[in-house]
């Protein structure tokens, strides 16, 4: 396999493959074959294995192969934490509407497989870059608290001059309920109110589905 990834690329390998040969690092001398492809059919794809919570990660076990120790665990979420970064390096300090898809990608990948709902918000500066990526509020599976005047102070804290909201629906369907929509109206009047404007508000589902507010006309 590493003759394979070395020669011909990734795309010479499966995605069993790969986790495969992240898992011999950390369980060495053990055929780590029928634990990638377990944890894959567990957590549906590559993404979501390299994302999962520690303490989920750490319930399985194929014969000889463990996800029980640290270093099993933190090897296989290095992975995850690694592309997110390299992801949210490609859109931050950059402008927002040059970079569009790359910030849809990373907010997807970012929050896609979050098991509760995430309220995130993007800071840009005068010229629409990308200044700030922050965590709001985490909630529940189908609700998170969020007040707008914490959203405005932290826009002023930054001298922001626009935000972009962005939440998830572990659901997996971004359709926007009516308490997003109200919770949207509330957050944009407040920061009309200090010259800060709402660009849009994304809602991520699952399997690359996305909602705009601005595209759907409801901002």
């Amino acid at each position: 396999m590493r003759g394979r990834f070395l020669n011909r690329g990734a795309d010479a390998l499966e995605d069993y493959e790969l986790l495969e040969m992240v898992l011999f690092t950390a369980i060495p001398r053990c055929d780590v074959k029928p634990l990638a492809k377990t944890l894959i059919q567990a957590f549906g794809d590559l993404w979501g294995v390299v994302n999962a919570p520690a303490e989920r990660l750490r319930g399985f076990k194929v014969d000889r192969a463990s996800m029980n120790s640290d270093v099993a665990v933190a090897t296989v979420r290095i992975v995850g934490a690694a592309a997110l970064r390299a992801m949210q390096q490609r859109v931050i300090n950059r402008p927002v509407l040059a970079s569009w898809q790359a910030l849809l990608d990373y907010c997807a990948a970012a929050m896609a497989h979050e098991p509760t709902e995430q309220f995130r918000l993007l800071f840009l500066d005068r010229k629409n870059i990308l200044i700030a990526d922050e965590v709001q509020q985490r909630g529940t599976v189908d609700h998170t608290p969020v007040y707008p005047r914490e959203v405005v102070k932290r826009g002023l804290e930054l001298s922001a001059s626009a935000v972009i909201l962005v939440h998830n629906h572990p659901s997996g369907d971004p359709t926007p309920s009516r308490a997003d929509i109200e919770m949207t109206k509330e957050i944009v009047r407040a920061a009309q109110a200090v010259g800060l404007a709402v660009h849009d508000h994304l809602i991520i589902g699952k399997g690359g589905k996305h909602t705009s507010f601005k595209a759907q006309r409801l901002l």
